[in-house]
């Protein structure tokens, strides 16, 4: 079946359908040696390249649930010390659905599907990821109270979540933004540090497996994933 060239990039992981709208504007990618254009369509039979180079479309898609180990950047520039794709060494070209922290570990998802993390991110605001934290010094209950309500970090107000009391420096904390350095920021307004910090949850993934290794998500999860992100 064919496909609009900017869904093409997009599915490709080369870039988004509004970039590579802008790249053909530009006259950089040309479809079996003709310059493309907006709204032209392909096939797999057809040999894509930009700026010269061919780019491919992978017959099977990669999902992953990883657990990243802290210590470990999430990026896929390989001249960035301790990358995760030097980490993972996984087999076929893949790249990450949003960040988590160096100092942070914990469930990040894994693909080599561009549109789906382009669909994932836009949506990001409307998704529940879990957090387990440890803090530096005993937790009241008006901390949990006032973290709840919203805090005012980075020239806004965060939405209210759900927070709830583990142990005596430990919450779990569920979030539906992903603010720069969020939960850290948070407990940081009330004075306290941040020890450790583990993701536990995107939305009705889990995470089940031990540091460092990951998994294939699950037709179930896949199912569930794709209808949740429309």
């Amino acid at each position: 079946m064919d496909t609009r060239i900017n869904k093409y990039l997009s599915e490709s992981g080369y870039c988004s359908r509004r970039e590579a709208d802008r790249l053909i504007a530009q006259q950089k990618i040309k479809i079996n040696g003709q310059l493309a254009e907006i709204g032209s369509k392909v096939s797999k039979e057809d040999i894509i390249t930009v700026n010269g180079i061919p780019i491919s479309r992978p017959d099977d898609w990669v999902y992953l649930a990883f657990n990243k180990p802290v210590g470990i950047v999430s990026t896929t520039d390989l001249l960035i010390k301790n990358n995760m794709i030097d980490f993972m060494r996984y087999n076929t070209r893949i790249f990450h659905v949003g960040r988590l922290d160096k100092d942070s570990e914990g469930l990040i998802l894994m693909t080599n599907d561009g549109d789906i993390v382009n669909k994932i991110l836009r949506a990001e605001n409307n998704h529940e990821k879990e957090y387990i934290v440890s803090v530096n010094k005993k937790i009241t209950h008006d901390f949990i109270i006032n973290m709840s309500k919203g805090v005012p970090i980075l020239n806004t107000v965060t939405k209210p979540c759900t927070i709830k009391q583990i142990s005596d420096k430990t919450f779990s904390i569920v979030l539906t933004e992903g603010l720069n350095r969020q939960i850290r920021r948070m407990c940081t307004y009330f004075g306290y540090q941040v020890v450790s910090l583990k993701r536990t949850r995107i939305m009705h993934i889990h995470l089940d497996v031990p540091v460092g290794k990951y998994r294939a998500l699950t037709p179930t999860e896949l199912q569930t994933l794709f209808q949740l992100i429309g």
